[in-house]
């Protein structure tokens, strides 16, 4: 256990150094920047949670820094690659014993199931597009739907985040053990065992959403205050893992400030998740999330965006002991906005942080908005 643990650390040294020196370059850049009077701010990052534990809940996702104008539309794409790579401290040791690389397999499953205590593995690449049209009612009333797309399979990310961990001189965490871009899921937990392995990539639509967000200003506009509630509609595949076959509701609370450059943002939600049966079981619960973040103009067309997001776990003591599962979720992302007219352009880089086997290792987003509001 003192072995994983110094594992787990130096990996958080290594993020907690690549993030400080991304923050440096980044606020170096913009030293020179823009008027605040020529830009705009766009508000934080639209993505919804990147883990593959949980992500067929409903997941409250920030609006625009500011509203639309009355009568108007706006369209946002966003696409949401992840790489998952999370073990167990059982299975690890397992793997990193195993001479060579291998296609996991029948022998392989059965004999993590025979390790002591409880164990899983998962081993995947998940991306998610989402497509959200929003209406702006009155001033303060404006409404929205997103329809999602989910594709999941081996993908082809592993070399390059094995050749990354190799650079830094992190743990291997017995990824070398098995075959690169393969699809491994295993979970054998107190509540249910499932398992599967070289699975062909799948997909489909998710869930729909339909939500519904008041926006108020304050002090000439400084601060804005947005509430907002949502319901995930259950109709896609729960045989295909596309949904819960449950309604989840959720509502948002969400704060900004603006000050010249800059503008700082907190959002706080409660979500019903009602839970799942198939799969690994996971009760109905609240789960609260809270996201903040910090956004600055660099130039007329181009702001950076750096936030946090913080959310419990899906799973409880009725399922699992095991405390990376039981953990709560820290993922911290660092990106750009860039705007040409109406046309904004998002690209970022999320990433797990403290408790490691929960989150993915690493997760790309990247948005597209078409706003007529915008010059």
């Amino acid at each position: 256990m003192r072995c994983a643990r110094i594992a787990t650390n130096k990996k958080q040294e290594a993020i907690v150094r690549r993030w400080l020196a991304a923050v440096v370059v980044i606020l170096a850049a913009g030293a020179q920047g823009a008027s605040a009077e020529d830009a705009s701010f766009y508000g934080l990052l639209r993505g919804r949670d990147l883990t593959p534990f949980g992500y067929l809940r409903l997941d409250m996702r920030p609006g625009f820094a500011e509203p639309g104008r009355p009568g108007r539309w706006t369209i946002e794409t966003d696409l949401a690659y992840q790489n998952t790579w999370a073990t167990s401290p059982e299975v690890e040791k397992y793997l990193n014993k195993l001479p060579g690389r291998r296609e996991l397999g029948p022998a392989e499953f059965q004999a993590i199931r025979d390790l002591p205590g409880e164990n899983y593995l998962v081993d995947l690449e998940l991306a998610q597009v989402d497509i959200t049209v929003n209406y702006q009612f009155t001033e303060r009333w404006g409404g929205y739907l997103i329809a999602s797309g989910a594709s999941f399979g081996g993908g082809f990310l592993d070399s390059t985040i094995e050749g990354f961990h190799e650079l830094i001189s992190n743990p291997t965490f017995g990824r070398p053990a098995t075959s690169r871009n393969d699809y491994n899921v295993l979970f054998d937990l107190k509540s249910d065992q499932y398992a599967a392995y070289e699975a062909p990539g799948k997909g489909g639509f998710l869930d729909p959403v339909l939500g519904v967000r008041y926006t108020r200003g304050f002090d000439d506009n400084r601060w804005k205050l947005s509430v907002e509630t949502a319901v995930k509609v259950p109709i896609s595949d729960r045989a295909a893992a596309l949904s819960t076959g449950h309604t989840d509701v959720g509502m948002q609370m969400s704060l900004r400030r603006f000050s010249g450059h800059h503008a700082w943002y907190l959002n706080l939600a409660a979500v019903y998740y009602a839970g799942i049966e198939n799969f690994v079981p996971e009760p109905a619960q609240v789960l609260p999330t809270m996201v903040v973040g910090y956004e600055y103009i660099l130039t007329p067309r181009t702001n950076i965006i750096l936030q946090g997001y913080v959310s419990r776990s899906v799973y409880e003591r009725e399922q699992t002991d095991l405390n990376e599962l039981l953990g709560t979720k820290y993922q911290i992302s660092g990106g750009i906005h860039h705007r040409r007219g109406p046309h904004l352009f998002t690209f970022a880089l999320t990433e797990n942080i403290q408790n490691i086997n929960n989150t993915p290792d690493v997760g790309l987003q990247m948005g597209y908005s078409f706003n007529p509001g915008w010059n």
